[in-house]
């Protein structure tokens, strides 16, 4: 009995691993669709929307399952409870790649402005925080998040640089107002996957280590 709650608490851990994977690959392709304008990826994102609602129905249900069967306690209980609220994140996470994917056809149809500002180092930078969360929650290390709210603040800067930016391409040249409205949209997506991404090491910080803190 004893090995195979501890069977189930493994595969709990590779089920929100496989789905932090799956919402990092959602926004990793649909970045990687608005550099290279292609709209083909859409269709892929599209279906890769059902897997991960998927996977939030699935895991939330072996959570369920797991406290009231074994009733765990400790650190145990922690990372069932974590695995909960960190699941909510990961589908948002997932679903903003999508949101990106949706108006990638539409920019995909003239060369963009201003070399996309501030957009791809914005993303490589919520990717690099999405990525380190989860060997934080893998390793049950707090070392890879150490300074993730440092990168929260460079995320938010980094936000409002891209409003300014494209708010100046828009006075020159109102042809550009659809792209840059666009681009203002996809930075606020990005801030908010960043905001997910603390809210995730929020969870692994108390699930290592008992206590609560607050990213902000």
């Amino acid at each position: 009995m004893v090995e195979r709650y501890h069977t189930e608490l493994a595969s709990l851990k590779g089920d929100v691993l496989a789905m932090g994977h799956l919402a990092q690959g959602m926004l990793h392709q649909s970045l990687e669709a608005l550099k290279t304008r292609d709209a083909v990826v859409v269709g892929s994102i599209d279906r890769d929307k059902k897997r991960i609602a998927d996977y939030d129905h699935d895991i939330e249900q072996k959570c369920l399952r797991l406290i009231a069967l074994h009733q765990p306690m400790a650190k145990d209980l922690r990372m069932i409870a974590a695995s909960m609220k960190v699941i909510t994140n990961l589908y948002r996470i997932g679903r903003y790649g999508k949101d990106i994917a949706i108006v990638v056809p539409d920019l995909a149809r003239a060369p963009h402005v201003g070399n996309l500002v501030s957009i791809p180092h914005m993303g490589d930078l919520v990717e690099g925080m999405i990525a380190d969360t989860l060997i934080a929650f893998e390793h049950e290390d707090l070392t890879a998040i150490s300074d993730i709210r440092d990168r929260e603040v460079a995320v938010d800067a980094l936000r409002y640089s891209v409003f300014r930016e494209c708010l100046t391409y828009m006075m020159e040249d109102p042809k550009k107002i659809a792209q840059c409205t666009n681009y203002v949209m996809i930075a606020r997506y990005l801030e908010r996957c960043g905001d997910h991404a603390c809210r995730i090491a929020e969870k692994v910080h108390y699930m290592v280590t008992g206590d609560r803190i607050e990213i902000r």
